[in-house]
Parts: structure tokens; C-alpha cells; sequence
């Protein structure tokens, strides 16, 4: 009998430990440590939540950079739906998903403008496919194409720790710094 009272004390108190008081002293220390990371990475203007930098968008017309395509159902880019398309390279469904985006972007078009990211909500592309839109986004707003090429410049984020993946551009914080040229 013993034994048993021992052994519920111990699965009450690890229960305790690591149900309630251990997740409750790393958010807390989240919230401390990393605010704004904590609080989703929310871009606010004038008081407005205008997206988040962690998820992409899905912004339409001419004058704006196009993010990766999101295959997130039943809308694009729901952060509540994350996943992939799971379709194989060879699967028909992908492949027509593809050709379809390059005959819309042309045959020159980045990878990454053509397939849709792991998580369907990578708020990145790379800095290739970012030039390459450069123009069309200069002449919807009439700007000239080195005007908007050194925006996208100065919104090139480097490798992580200088090694980890590739250069990227956040599209969203593009898209607003551009939204914010006279």
C-alpha cells in the first residue's frame, strides 16, 4: 500500500512540475527574453496588426511582390492549416500546379515563385526571385527599376548565423516599405 500512495505523490507532483509550473516558467521567460517573438512577430502600423513577419501574405496586383505560393487549404497562407501540398515531384496535380505558375510568371520564373513551401507559410523568397518581380512592381507603381532594386537590397536578410540556408526577403516587410514610397 505504500508503494501505491509513493507513486501517486510522485505522478501528482511530476504532473504538477512538468504539466503546469515548467510551461509556465519558459513562456514567462519567452515573454521576457523574446517580447516580440512571444507575441507572434506582429508588424503593427499606427496601432493596426498588418500580418506577421513569421507567415506569408497574400497580396494581389501588380504593384506587389509576390510571396512563395502556400498550398495551406482552404485559403492560402492560414496559419491555422499549415502543411504542404504532399504531392510528389512527379505527382500530376503538382506538376500542373507548376506549369501553371510559370506560364503566369513566365519560363525564367525562380523555383521558389513556382513551389509552394514545406509549411505552405514561408513568408521568404530569395533574393533571385525578388529581383526578378522587381520590374513588374516598378512600373505598377512608376518607379524606376533602381529604385525598387535597392529596396529589395536593403530588405536582403543574410544566412542565418552567416551559414545556415540562403539569402531571403521578407515579402510583406517589402511590400510595406514599398507601400510607403512617394
Amino acid at each position: 500500500m505504500d508503494g501505491i500512495l509513493i507513486s501517486l505523490r510522485a505522478m501528482a507532483f511530476f504532473t504538477l512540475l512538468t504539466g503546469f509550473v515548467y510551461p509556465l516558467l519558459i513562456l514567462a521567460a519567452g515573454r521576457v527574453a523574446f517580447s516580440n517573438q512571444a507575441r507572434g512577430s506582429l508588424i503593427e502600423k499606427d496601432g493596426k496588426v498588418l500580418g506577421s513577419e513569421l507567415i506569408g501574405q497574400n497580396l494581389e496586383g501588380p504593384q506587389y511582390f509576390l510571396s512563395r505560393p502556400s498550398a495551406t487549404s482552404p485559403k492560402g497562407y492560414n496559419g491555422e492549416a499549415s502543411s504542404g501540398s504532399n504531392f510528389g515531384p512527379l505527382h500530376p496535380d503538382y506538376l500542373k500546379a507548376v506549369a501553371e505558375r510559370k506560364a503566369a510568371l513566365g519560363p525564367a520564373a525562380p523555383l521558389d515563385l513556382l513551389t509552394a513551401s514545406a509549411s505552405g507559410l514561408d513568408p521568404h523568397i530569395s533574393a533571385e526571385a525578388a529581383h526578378f518581380q522587381a520590374a513588374r512592381v516598378a512600373a505598377a507603381r512608376k518607379l524606376s527599376v533602381g529604385e525598387v532594386s535597392r529596396l529589395v537590397e536593403r530588405y536582403t536578410e543574410d544566412r542565418q548565423l552567416g551559414i545556415l540556408g540562403e539569402e531571403r526577403v521578407n515579402v510583406l516587410k517589402l511590400n510595406l516599405a514599398l507601400d510607403g514610397v512617394k
